[in-house]
């Protein structure tokens, strides 16, 4: 299982590597794009899955210091610092971003796939990259959740960590509109306030209500580990 680990965490690291930095550099002819270009363009960081990408390279990346450095073991007394910020990390951002932004993607592409990834697009934006950046990050991040044991922070803290990356991520969709007037997703263009007020507050529920689905996936898969773990360690004392 050790090896496994390792193997699985440094394919994932390099692979998200290489797609974040193909997000970055990929070139789409601006009459196709979607998204009007001014003179304030923060390039690829616009977009919310550019930031996933970016979360589940570090993320993995963590995880291999932690399997040469920490610990993978299900209920460590003390674990490292390494391992905390991993546990943290996934409990909080890996898994609830990943999924949301496969979801959502997944849901609009079902609804009408011009408003995400448009016909006329393909030829510049592959396959199996839309599927690296939309499909893979669900299926990794799950994957991960099978592999390794995780301790939850408490829920407070943990909806607290994703609330605050989501509340800085819309400040950030805010900066970029209110210096070129452009709304990086066309959608808000067609709401008036009060509607985008709603839109953001489904969108954030369906976020925290994926970190407490995450949670329920951990403890099913992991669950009467942690429980044999607590007893053996009452009873060793």
């Amino acid at each position: 299982m050790y090896t496994l680990n390792q193997l699985y965490h440094i394919s994932s690291f390099l692979m998200y590597t290489f797609t974040t930095y193909k997000g970055f550099f990929m070139k789409l002819p601006v009459s196709l794009s979607k998204i009007p270009i001014s003179d304030f363009d923060p390039g690829a960081l616009k977009f919310l899955t550019i930031w996933n990408l970016i979360i589940q390279a570090v993320f993995f990346f963590i995880c291999i210091l932690n399997d040469w450095f920490g610990t993978n073991a299900v209920n460590p007394k003390k674990p490292p610092f390494i391992r905390k910020l991993k546990d943290h990390m996934h409990s909080s951002l890996g898994f609830p971003i990943a999924m949301f932004v496969g979801i959502i993607f997944w849901a609009l592409m079902f609804v009408d796939r011009e408003l995400v990834l448009p016909k006329a697009l393909d030829p510049y934006f592959p396959w199996w990259l839309n599927h690296l950046m939309h499909t893979s990050i669900m299926v990794s991040t799950f994957i991960e959740m099978i592999l390794s044991p995780r301790k939850y922070p408490p829920r407070s803290y943990g909806l607290f960590y994703l609330t605050f990356f989501i509340i800085l991520y819309l400040i950030w969709i805010h900066i970029i509109f209110y210096k070129s007037g452009i709304w990086v997703y066309p959608v808000l263009e067609v709401l008036s306030l009060p509607l985008r007020t709603v839109f953001f507050s489904v969108l954030i529920s369906i976020t925290l209500i994926l970190y407490m689905i995450g949670e329920a996936v951990d403890n099913f898969f992991w669950g009467n580990e942690y429980t044999k773990s607590k007893k053996s360690y009452a009873k060793s004392k």
